[in-house]
């Protein structure tokens, strides 16, 4: 029996009309797809919605990986693929298995031979980087740094030697509601010359990408991006 695809299907980053950020292939490979798993099922429920599928919504499977699920439930998530159907892979975080927990899943695929399939989106990482200005040729993206301020400060100093030394873009995120807090540590801590940019609600109508040094940044009125989905960037 052939075995099914694992098809990485991208996600608009926010209110956005899915055909103003999806290529129509991806459109239509999702339209025609009757299994996914997703981070969020009412999420996912509503982004299929807008596509819209072939099916009725009630007749697609939809099972949910998180930060939650155990490994042990990730097989039970490949048997429509071992049984020979297609199955999409959804993200809250725009491109599956970045910053996404659907990596366990790709792994494990790859594991049982499967073949994985990614799709292009828009991937919040990519566009911050992209419109940032700073180093397209060498950059890390580091995730979640810590959320105490004293231990935020300190990785904070570590990426800005990391990045002085190396030449490196630094890209990092963090939780929305602390946003503001991680822009005033950044503008607090790092040096006057180092270049920070802040890439808020990429993709939506909001959109708004900056960068400046900081001491530039010190002169002038922070923005408000508090519980606005950012993506932060330094280079020293």
């Amino acid at each position: 029996m052939n075995k099914g695809k694992l098809y990485l299907i991208p996600v608009p980053l926010g209110k956005t009309a899915v055909i103003a950020v999806l290529p129509q292939a991806v459109i239509a490979c999702a339209q025609g797809l009757g299994h996914f798993v997703a981070e969020n099922a009412k999420s996912a429920r509503a982004f299929l919605k807008s596509l819209p599928c072939t099916l009725p919504l009630q007749q697609i499977a939809i099972q949910e990986l998180n930060e939650h699920t155990p490994a042990g439930a990730l097989p039970a998530l490949l048997a429509p693929l071992m049984a020979g159907t297609d199955v999409g892979l959804i993200s809250e975080a725009g491109c599956p298995a970045v910053a996404d927990p659907g990596a366990t899943l790709v792994a494990l695929a790859h594991q049982e031979g499967l073949q994985v399939v990614p799709m292009t989106g828009p991937s919040s990482i990519l566009l911050a980087l992209m419109g940032s200005g700073l180093s397209g040729q060498s950059f890390a993206f580091h995730g979640y740094l810590p959320s105490a301020p004293g231990e935020r400060e300190k990785r904070l100093r570590e990426l800005e030697k990391e990045s002085r030394q190396g030449q490196r873009a630094q890209i990092f995120i963090e939780t929305p509601y602390r946003n503001q807090q991680m822009l005033e540590s950044l503008i607090k801590t790092c040096a006057p010359a180092t270049r920070i940019c802040v890439a808020t609600d990429l993709t939506l109508d909001s959109e708004q990408i900056t960068t400046r040094q900081v001491s530039a940044w010190q002169r002038q009125p922070l923005p408000e991006i508090n519980r606005r989905p950012t993506v932060f960037l330094l280079q020293a």
